[in-house]
């Protein structure tokens, strides 16, 4: 099957031929002139050699064109200054053949083509001076008329081809880095396209989950029956790893790209995985498979990012329930080395599902990948749970490690060492944090109403006087006509956005602290926040501790 080439590369290569089928009818005119017969006829015959090579280039047969035009040239250069002399310095023009196997050939892919055609020029024009340019022929042109007529045609020529040369590169050059200009271009409204859906996608998903999140922190505050308290909880926690969810498979990239950070704090973990085990019961009830718990007694208080812990330990589950149709899903928790400050945990999912091929259990890491064609028609998913798995594990100093046989289940297991927390750090973090915010009054900009509703009772239950703008032009009358110890600040509202807003106020209160509240987790949208005068932002959905934190933190700094 014939290769095809660039049709820049065949003009030019067509271009060339025809350029020396000119020079070649020169040489012939040049030689008879002088009554050098056997010479003329040499440049007559070559006419024929350039005038195959332009043929095959034109019809796609590129390698033969090219290697039958650079032997014939450099061929042809050497019996011509053989016969004209030193005089005439016809050689010169191997500075041109020199250089043209980098624009006939692809230095990256015809490399061994491009090193020999650029040696060969270079070898007869070395053998030129070492016979004295008795080459090929003792007999030469008269020494003046080769110093007088010839030399000046040879050296006007090679500067002519050279000047060719140098131009074309400087045109494809251009053309190339235009190209390239382009393509960055092209990318940049990709990325920026991407960027603007998942961000529009993320606002979306994230203001109903805010509402999910706010309103089982408020239920869980307002003393609710003892039967209701794990629902309340499970309600909380599926809010949450659904959060985690959503940033993941929005931020994966840099999750991918960049060391993911984990905060880790004083942790029971056998009272914190046990939600993980009623969350997922019901859809073992579903499906007929037992879901089974299995944790020491005795794992000590560690220091560990729970939220990421919990991340893997849920998509492993997930997977593993979604795989199997009978039998049981296990998750074992064991320790298995322990000293006064660290504890080493082995941590397992093992499942008697449909297991994973030899051959497949390396590409099942690979983001978007799964086991087969038929995994994602017959069980869905989007092939990112196992790739998120493998960058937290590996996060925490460890690897996740796999043991599957075709119709008898899977086994994925990782051994992660942690440090000891003591049940005073441990205390310390689930201890209640006590907020004053007594006559402080704070302006909600939220278009969201459940949203309201949400912040409201959140800020209501901490003493604050709550005013709330639905939009960002009713937010800059209001404080103009009032006065707020802070502001709230939504991004994407209408009438007048967040950022908008906020500089609309700076042009007359520089100093009231402006926090906002955005659902998006994209960095344009931070440096947009801090370019527009905020003092800081919150991510919906929000943990309520995180933002009386932030709003008591940012109203006293500012005082």
């Amino acid at each position: 099957m014939t290769k095809q080439h660039s049709k820049r590369r065949i003009n030019l290569v067509f271009t060339i031929c025809v350029v020396n089928i000119g020079f070649a009818i020169l040489c012939t005119v040049i030689s008879d002139m002088f009554n050098f017969i056997w010479l003329r006829n040499y440049n007559a015959l070559n006419i024929l050699p350039y005038a195959i090579a332009a043929i095959l280039a034109k019809n796609n047969k590129l390698n033969l064109a090219r290697i039958i035009y650079l032997v014939t040239s450099a061929i042809g250069i050497a019996i011509i200054s053989s016969f004209v002399g030193k005089n005439g310095s016809v050689e010169f023009v191997y500075m041109f053949n020199i250089g043209l196997p980098f624009i006939f050939f692809s230095f990256r892919r015809e490399r061994i083509y491009v090193i020999l055609f650029m040696l060969l020029p270079l070898i007869l024009w070395i053998l030129l001076f070492i016979t004295d340019y008795n080459l090929i022929s003792y007999k030469k042109l008269d020494p003046i008329i080769a110093k007088d007529f010839i030399y000046p045609i040879s050296v006007s020529s090679a500067i002519f081809l050279v000047i060719f040369q140098l131009i074309y590169f400087l045109v494809i050059n251009k053309k190339y880095f235009y190209r390239i200009e382009n393509k960055k271009q092209e990318a940049i409204e990709a990325s920026n396209a991407k960027s603007n859906f998942l961000s529009t996608m993320s606002h979306e998903i994230r203001t109903p989950l805010n509402a999910v999140i706010g309103l089982s922190h408020i239920l869980g505050d307002n003393n609710p029956r003892k039967d209701q308290v794990q629902n309340i909880e499970a309600l909380n926690y599926s809010g949450k790893i659904l959060l985690n969810l959503l940033n993941n498979v929005l931020d994966f990239s840099k999750m991918q790209s960049t060391k993911i950070e984990l905060d880790n704090i004083p942790t029971n973990l056998l009272s914190a995985t046990k939600q993980i085990k009623k969350i997922h019961e019901a859809n073992c009830l579903r499906k007929g498979i037992r879901m089974n718990l299995v944790i020491d007694e005795d794992i000590p208080m560690v220091w560990l990012d729970i939220v990421r812990f919990n991340q893997v330990i849920n998509n492993l589950v997930t997977n593993a329930i979604k795989f199997t149709d009978e039998g049981s899903v296990t998750l074992r928790i064991q320790t298995q080395n322990k000293t006064s400050e660290k504890v080493t945990l082995l941590t397992e999912v093992i499942d008697t599902g449909i297991g994973i091929p030899k051959n497949k259990q390396k590409t099942i890491w690979e983001a978007f990948t799964q086991a087969s064609s038929d995994t994602n028609r017959l069980y869905g998913g989007t092939g990112l749970g196992l790739p998120i798995v493998k960058s937290i594990v590996n996060a925490m100093g460890s690897d996740v490690k796999i043991e599957s046989d075709l119709g008898k289940g899977s086994r994925f297991y990782f051994e992660i060492d942690l440090e000891i927390a003591s049940k005073k750090e441990l205390k310390n973090t689930q201890e209640k944090k006590t907020y004053n915010f007594k006559d402080k009054k704070v302006l909600l900009v939220e278009d969201n109403l459940i949203n309201v509703m949400v912040g409201k009772q959140i800020l209501e239950k901490h003493k604050f006087n709550v005013s709330v703008a639905n939009d960002g032009a009713t937010a800059v009358k209001m404080i103009k006509e009032s006065f707020f110890d802070i502001v709230l600040m939504d991004i994407q509202m209408p009438i007048m956005d967040g950022y908008t807003a906020t500089l609309e106020i700076r042009k007359f209160n520089k100093k009231i602290p402006i926090l906002a509240l955005s659902a998006s987790v994209f960095m344009e949208v931070k440096d947009k926040i801090q370019d527009c005068g905020m003092n800081g932002f919150i991510f919906k959905p929000f943990n309520p501790d995180d933002l009386l934190n932030k709003i008591e933190n940012t109203i006293f700094k500012s005082v």
